[in-house]
């Protein structure tokens, strides 16, 4: 996705408060390029995809007597995307009638996303070592656990799976405080994760605001990565200092990104293997050097479905947006039409005044004239074909997600008897499926950044380990409800086989050093 550029070698950047040159890398104008680039190519597509998700609500200029917004006096995000037949554009010559259609939106898009973060995230993910000895294996554990932990644990899970099924991919930055890491391994401390924990911790960085920058012939290697956000506060708060209370607020991730079409003004940081570069505004404000992170860049890329040979992954939201198109269009014209029959409506001929005549249960009309009639017509009628194309419609966006109703709880007759676990696990296969297939590309995410953390602590002197200790393997529950006592059953039957008893206890969620377990 980003923009190859030419470097510039051996420019000579002052940081603030002095300096000398900074080493070779990415230049000022290259980032702005980089910048200018992602907001007018990568950005618009990005936020296309988070508005068909999120259909947010945008109050509009209407408003009623007290001052106060009224229920017509907003418009929702997936409203763009239906014809201007149902909308009334300007550019499209048509009156202001076409604006009193009745417009219905229907959010297919969410809940599914939702569901497939759920059958993700929606459990607790283990993190287990495989180091040669028993000890080093317990260490890593509880250091891992406490570091991803106090990085947001599952919350962070669920926003990384959210992001990446909505935009296609998402990325890991490690952050840390190299100088209160180095001189926390120079006490006792060290050995405590909940004291390391505060030192190092793990960000999900959005597609909107993070821009990867490649290696040369290399799309899977970071040459560097570039993060930008816009600051909300007045300027003149900036020039308080060379961070402040405004670069605290940044690096806990507590700012927004960009709005569409924005300049590349703003907090922009320039993460390279050996650097750490800060930019207010284009102005250089802070850098340092990053030295426990192996020479790497310290961000792991997560693609929601692996697309080769491209940095990004594949959507779930992209693939549903123009069913979601078709869906709303004919929902639309679906109320408009009950809208028009459900109600009788008179048609009177040689009758004066009709007009104003009341309609209703006891009343009387009457005229002189002989040929006056009163036709009724309208009336709600039924519209197979419509009711058909509506279904065809969710059908297939059912198989282009492959989330159906039953994933959310919502069992419709056709299902047939879902009277065991199996039959279920049959009916929701294509869900399944494809969770299992993205667990290879988020486990792989995690298990990447869980090693980069072992490599900083012992680098850092916390916690030394030898590179052949740090691989790691997921223990992922069953997405699906289970039973009990056929878990327990299995478990024992695992333990007669000769299956190590602590591998049993992962897999069933416990520790052996857990009250009760023996």
């Amino acid at each position: 996705m980003a923009e190859r550029t030419d470097r510039a070698v051996g420019e000579n950047v002052t940081g603030a408060g002095g300096g000398g040159p900074r080493r070779d890398g990415l230049s000022p104008s290259e980032v702005e390029r980089l910048l200018a680039a992602h907001q007018s190519t990568v950005r618009p597509r990005l936020d296309l995809m988070w508005r068909y998700y999120r259909n947010p609500l945008t109050l509009t200029n209407a408003q009623g007597s007290a001052g106060n917004p009224t229920p017509a006096a907003y418009d929702i995000g997936q409203r763009s995307g239906l014809p201007a037949r149902l909308v009334g554009r300007a550019h499209a010559g048509l009156d202001d009638r076409a604006r009193s259609r009745e417009i219905v939106i229907e959010n297919d898009i969410a809940w599914r996303i939702h569901t497939m973060v759920d059958f993700m995230f929606g459990k607790p993910v283990r993190l287990v070592s495989t180091a040669r000895d028993e000890a080093t294996q317990t260490r890593i554990e509880r250091m891992l656990d406490a570091v991803w932990e106090g990085s947001g644990g599952i919350a962070l899970l669920q926003d990384m799976a959210l992001l990446g099924h909505v935009y296609g991919h998402v990325d890991l930055v490690l952050r840390i405080d190299e100088a209160r890491l180095r001189s926390l391994a120079q006490t006792a401390d060290a050995a405590d994760p909940w004291h390391v924990r505060e030192c190092i911790r793990v960000e999900v960085i959005e597609p909107t605001r993070g821009v990867p920058v490649v290696a040369e012939g290399e799309w899977r290697e970071l040459a560097a990565y570039i993060i930008h956000a816009e600051r909300e506060s007045d300027p003149e708060q900036h020039r308080r200092g060379p961070l402040g209370e405004w670069l605290e607020s940044w690096r806990r991730g507590r700012t927004h990104g960009p709005e569409a079409g924005s300049t590349p003004d703003g907090i922009t940081e320039v993460i390279e293997s050996t650097s750490l570069r800060v930019y207010i505004d284009g102005e250089l404000v802070e850098e340092r050097e990053l030295s426990l992170t192996g020479g790497r860049v310290p961000v792991v890329h997560v693609q929601n479905v692996a697309q080769p040979f491209r940095y990004g992954g594949l959507s779930e939201v992209e693939p549903l947006i123009p069913l979601q198109d078709e869906l709303n269009t004919r929902l639309s014209d679906r109320a408009s039409r009950v809208t028009l029959q459900s109600f009788k409506m008179y048609l009177a001929k040689g009758i004066e005044g009709f007009e104003t005549m009341p309609v209703g249960p006891g009343q009387i009309w009457s005229t002189d004239n002989p040929d006056a009639s009163v036709s009724a017509f309208g009336g709600d009628a039924s519209s197979p074909s419509e009711e058909s194309h509506i279904r065809e419609v969710r059908d297939a966006m059912d198989k282009t997600s492959g989330v159906p109703p039953l994933a959310t709880g919502v069992v419709q007759g056709r299902v047939g008897n879902l009277s065991s676990a199996n039959a279920l696990k049959i009916t929701l296969v294509g869900l399944l499926a494809k969770t299992e297939r993205k667990r290879v590309s988020y486990g792989r995410g995690l298990e990447e950044m869980s090693r980069l953390v072992l490599t900083a602590l012992d680098a850092a002197g916390v916690m030394e380990t030898d590179p052949r200790d740090r691989s790691l393997r997921l223990v992922w529950p069953d997405p699906l409800p289970t039973d009990v006592v056929d878990e327990t059953l299995a478990a024992k039957r695992k333990i007669e086989l000769g299956v190590p008893t602590t591998r049993v206890l992962d897999e069933l969620g416990y520790e052996a050093s857990d009250p009760g377990v023996v």
